[in-house]
């Protein structure tokens, strides 16, 4: 069974992997779990705790099949959890590694945005990580994929949502159906 496993930390911002968690598992029928670093329960930015299936450092490439890192504010702080080794198994497994928001620096300092297009919420974003993939930064207001890695703002839960199913293999009419309601709101009004 396709797995996604998706990384939650204190104050994750509980919105932008919603849409994506739930198609997975209830259009899809996809497995999803969710890791905290230590394995240890969360809180979101909205009040909603988790309780989570694993410790990030508990996590298997092998038995997933793609890694999802849920943005929130920690992730531009001195107290965000370093999760490279997670993601650098991950992409090395040939894995899917996906990260919204402020997600993306982790991903840039574990090196995952040097060599591949990107976004993020800004490019004043990435560079404080020391990342070099700034040639390659895509300032755009929806997601990015580049090969199995998938980067978007925090604004973009849809594309993003599309992006990680294209990768897994599951973009279809349907699913751009899917994404067109969604997106639907963003549209000027007429």
């Amino acid at each position: 069974m396709t797995t996604i496993v998706t990384i939650l930390t204190d104050g994750y911002a509980d919105w932008e992997t919603a849409l994506l968690n739930a198609a997975a598992r209830q259009y899809y029928g996809l497995e999803t779990k969710f890791a905290t670093p230590g394995g240890k329960p969360v809180v979101s930015s909205a009040g909603l705790k988790v309780t989570p299936d694993m410790a990030v450092e508990d996590i298997d490439p092998a038995q997933i099949d793609a890694l999802v890192v849920n943005g929130g504010t920690i992730w531009s702080t001195p107290n965000a959890p370093d999760i490279s080794l997670a993601l650098k198994a991950a992409r090395d497994a040939g894995k899917t590694v996906a990260g919204i928001c402020d997600a993306t620096l982790a991903m840039a300092k574990a090196g995952l945005l040097d060599t591949v297009r990107h976004t993020s919420n800004s490019t004043e974003n990435l560079p404080p990580t020391g990342y070099k993939g700034a040639a390659l930064y895509q300032d755009q207001p929806y997601a990015v994929r580049d090969g199995k890695i998938v980067t978007a703002a925090g604004s973009a839960p849809v594309t993003f949502m599309g992006a990680v199913f294209e990768t897994l293999g599951l973009r279809n009419d349907e699913l751009d159906y899917y994404i067109g309601i969604h997106g639907a709101e963003h549209r000027p009004a007429t």
